[in-house]
């Protein structure tokens, strides 16, 4: 079947219509979330985020939808790997799965560490580090299961 990889900074940039997220998980189409610099504005994932957020949220042509923070990240890590049929391969850190990932430091700016030392939960810390981070929030990467220089 049929999978998106939904690049909301390219769809705001080019003015090219809301990704119907509601309406997407209503019936079960599977989609992930992506970067595109070709018609969007970043490759950051945080940014790439925080833009579905809003598209989420986005109720003129559509049902607007609070996505959660975890499935955001869960929309950019394991779901994107099952839209493109790698469930159980990449996007989660199972044992036997391949593995690139970001190691972050939710303290790597005062006002983030401020944001997140404060967070009474797993959703509030997520979208803290959606909202206000960038690359300062990468302390390290991880290729292969080795760090990379």
């Amino acid at each position: 079947g049929a999978a998106a990889a939904v690049s909301p900074t390219s769809n705001l940039f080019l003015g090219s219509g809301f990704f119907d997220f509601e309406g997407a998980q209503r019936i079960g189409y599977h989609h992930g979330l992506a970067s595109d610099v070709g018609g969007g504005t970043s490759f950051s994932p945080f940014h790439t985020m925080l833009a579905a957020y809003y598209v989420g949220r986005e109720g003129q042509t559509k049902p607007g939808l609070s996505l959660a923070p975890s499935q955001l990240w869960w929309r950019h890590t394991g779901g994107a790997a099952e839209a493109l049929g790698l469930a159980g391969v990449v996007g989660n850190l199972q044992p036997g799965c391949e593995a690139d990932f970001l190691v972050l430091d939710p303290a790597a700016t005062p006002l983030l560490a401020r944001k997140t030392a404060r967070a009474e939960n797993v959703e509030e810390l997520l979208f803290s580090m959606i909202v206000l981070g960038d690359d300062r929030l990468v302390e390290r990467t991880v290729i292969s299961q080795a760090a990379a220089a």
